[in-house]
């Protein structure tokens, strides 16, 4: 030790060096320990397991008492492994008790493991830590001081609690539910460790944290804005069969919020308004039994501003925080400023702060990480109402693990689920699926009197025995409507139909959207979009399914492709919303083309088998209805096809985290194209280099393409890399992204490079 860091002749440690401060002034290592473990004790106190939690901020970095690290402190150039010798203490105290440590410890820096072998990349297995660390913490315990080493090992939550004679399925189970502890005791150790750094390292940063009202506060500004909001019809004369439905389901849902803490479904007909009679359900359950927050998850990045914006005219901008890809920051600073931004992305960081919307992926990815920054949100789920809107998205092949889930997190973690549709699926526990959720209430009374009272649209259903309805056919009907919308399988599809629209009828607007378009210029078009239709002006809409959910567009008819039933409805949504007309109509056609591969396709087969079945015609406001398309689906699928349980009831926890890819890795790549706007933060990242909020800007101007089409790109010199694996449309093909259609390429196969040139 140098005589730097000593003070009359006796070694001080340290955590944390700060630039500017002499050595005397750093953070002392004792002190660190002992702060870390009473936050992440008090994080930890949100399920149970407060001792847990303190242990393990206790023990975190007593790898940090080696000589060599506080060399390293000094400016020594030299890698020393501080994160394993805690874990080793917890395997030596008690090898049982101290392995759920020992994973957890071990982690808080290189991420959670597997316990003996892994892959290339992962962390290294706990098992090869705990050998190398063995010697490190004989090395270092005379240096441990004894309030730090000697703390007794906590005993575990009764629902970790084995008895004799259970079943080997039962053993599985119990397994599942201590790795998915172990998860959020990593969080509540990682989020904890990083505060109290930030504290000391960067003052000004962490006093930016946490200033948002309290959920009560909430509650009444959501009250006083839904009853101005129905005020304002009632004196414009504006009490339809509608919005007096509307009003129906919002007193349903405050009556409902005194319900016990559990899982509650909102099953209402899409234009019903669960938007903001969700949150208020929500919100008057929180209050009622102390739940801390409300996630809103959300399946679609194109529909997460929409909402966001209605919670923040609401609840007020401070309050509601977005986590998704294509969060635009720079729009947010135009509106609200740089502070507002700053804490934005801070509170996205650990989910700190009352309203959050964030995406499907991101939630349930998140539970099954094994990545710090990932995990450290989790502990802040405990406590909290999820609203899972659009549930019946939740992909078939991971239904398993993700119901498993959300069963822990309200049997365990304190959680209320509200699963919010208009096409309910078969996620209740029954026979066949005996691990589905337990005790799903309906927060309003009698969905099926409901549905009929809100149905607003007519179904036409093709003939199954006739030809499919060709290209030409479809722009023929389309052409007799001045107002219309068409959702068709594919990009391709919508790119070519509104091309034969727009050449059949150059003026009439022709408007296109798909996944080729970027979501700023997608955000853009649907604005335009209903800005024409609010002015009565011709309007004719070719789309994908990216409309499909929450989108406020509303036409007199629709044109769908015959594909899922929740697909269908989800479409008819998208007609007659406000009630404006006696009926809609709803055309459903057979197209040329397929779905996807996958869920799209099979749900085709289905609805198919079910049209047969029936005679020809359903009704789909009939939500047995939707029973019996999901379980017909579920029936056909896999629903654990990544073998998600099995990896985790063998603690594999870094498998799981590869495996659990709502969006498989390589199965698209992001390319940036050039819209509008684009410019500046690719300059930006030519300059400065790929900075996290350059990085962020730029998610708004990609375009996700499928491997083939981008090794054409690649190959014909398309494309240029920007930084290492951010890549761009070089100069020469830059026409390629088109105003109208977006990227042209579209999922084409081009057999020679040269097709691409000009």
């Amino acid at each position: 030790m140098t005589d730097s860091i000593e003070v009359n002749e006796t070694p001080v440690f340290y955590a944390h060096s700060r630039e500017g401060l002499p050595p005397a002034n750093w953070d002392k290592l004792n002190e660190h320990l002992l702060r870390v473990a009473k936050l992440a004790g008090q994080f930890a106190e949100a399920f149970q397991s407060r001792e847990w939690g303190y242990c393990a901020g206790l023990w975190h970095d007593l790898g940090k008492y080696q000589v060599e690290f506080q060399r390293k402190l000094l400016g020594a150039r030299e890698s020393v492994e501080h994160s394993g010798a805690g874990a080793a203490l917890a395997i030596q105290k008690n090898k049982s008790l101290g392995e759920p440590l020992a994973f957890v410890i071990a982690a808080h820096h290189a991420g959670l493991a597997n316990p003996i072998s892994s892959e290339p990349s992962a962390p290294k297995p706990l098992k090869e830590r705990l050998k190398e660390n063995a010697k490190v913490l004989e090395k270092i315990t005379p240096m441990i001081p004894a309030e730090i080493a000697d703390g007794p090992m906590p005993q575990l939550p009764a629902f970790l609690l084995a008895h004799s004679g259970l079943l080997p399925e039962e053993r599985f189970e119990l397994c599942r539910t201590s790795e998915f502890w172990t998860r959020f005791l990593f969080s509540a150790l990682v989020d904890a460790d990083r505060l109290d750094t930030e504290e000391f390292c960067d003052p000004a940063k962490s006093a930016l944290r946490s200033r948002f009202s309290l959920i009560g506060t909430l509650r009444e500004k959501l009250d006083s804005f839904i009853d101005k909001e129905m005020a304002g019809l009632t004196a414009l004369g504006k009490s339809s069969q509608l919005n007096l439905a509307r009003a129906h389901i919002l007193n349903a849902c405050r009556t409902a919020a005194m319900l016990e803490p559990g899982i509650s479904s909102l099953t209402v007909p899409t234009g019903g308004g669960k938007t903001l009679s969700g949150m208020s359900f929500a919100l008057g359950h929180a209050e009622r039994w102390g739940h801390r927050r409300v996630i809103v998850v959300i399946p679609y990045t194109s529909i997460i501003e929409q909402n966001a914006d209605v919670y923040r005219r609401a609840l007020g901008a401070e309050n509601v925080v977005e986590h998704h890809s294509n969060l635009d920051p720079e729009k947010a600073k135009r509106q609200y400023g740089q502070e507002f931004t700053d804490r934005n992305e801070l509170a996205c960081e650990n989910w700190d702060a009352p309203i959050i919307v964030t995406t499907t992926v991101q939630f349930f990815e998140s539970l099954f990480s094994n990545h710090p920054s990932r995990c450290r949100k989790l502990h802040n789920i405990a406590r909290s109402v999820i609203i899972l809107d659009e549930v019946q998205s939740l992909p078939p092949g991971f239904l398993l693990s993700i119901v498993d889930a959300l069963n822990a997190l309200v049997t365990h973690y304190g959680c209320t689920v509200v699963l919010s549709t208009a096409t309910p699926p078969a996620l209740a526990a029954r026979i066949g699926f005996e691990k589905g959720l337990h005790g799903i209430r309906e927060i309003v009374a009698n969905p099926k009197e409901l549905a009929q009272k809100l149905k607003r649209v007519e179904y036409f259903w093709p003939d199954l025995q006739a030809p499919a309805m060709t290209w030409e056919q479809l722009t023929s009907n389309l052409l007799d409507h001045q107002q219309v919308l068409a959702i068709v399988h594919k990009r391709d599809d919508a790119r070519n139909l509104a091309q034969q629209l727009y050449k059949s009828d150059p003026d009439t607007p022709v408007f296109h959207l798909s996944a080729l378009m970027c979501a700023a210029h997608r955000s853009a078009k649907l604005a335009e979009i209903k800005g024409t239709r609010t002015q009565g002006s011709p309007c004719r809409v070719v789309s994908t399914q990216l409309v499909e959910a929450g989108v406020d567009l509303d036409f007199p008819i629709v044109y769908r492709a015959l594909g899922g039933l929740d697909s269908m409805v989800q479409a008819a949504g998208r007609c007659n919303r406000e009630g404006r007309r006696d009926k809609g109509q709803v055309v459903i056609f057979r197209a040329e083309s397929s779905p996807p591969p996958g869920t799209p396709k099979q749900a085709l087969g289905v609805m198919e088998a079910m049209l047969q079945e029936a005679g020809g015609t359903l009704d789909p406001a009939d939500p047995e209805l939707f029973e019996k398309y999901f379980r017909m689906l579920y029936f056909t699928k896999d629903l654990d096809m990544k073998h998600i349980q099995t990896l985790r009831q063998e603690f594999n926890f870094a498998s799981v985290g590869r495996e659990f890819r709502l969006i498989e890795d390589g199965f698209t790549k992001s390319i940036v194209v050039p819209y509008e706007g684009v410019a500046e933060h690719l300059l930006r990242l030519r300059t400065e280099g790929p900075r996290r909020e350059t990085l962020r800007n730029l998610q708004r101007f990609t375009v996700n393409v499928y491997p083939n089409a981008f090794d054409k790109l690649t190959k014909a010199g398309a494309l240029e890399e920007v930084t290492e694996s951010i890549f761009t449309l070089s100069k020469p093909y830059e026409k390629y992204y088109d105003k109208r259609f977006g990227l042209t390429i579209g999922d084409e196969l081009y057999a020679d490079p040269a097709a691409l040139m000009a």
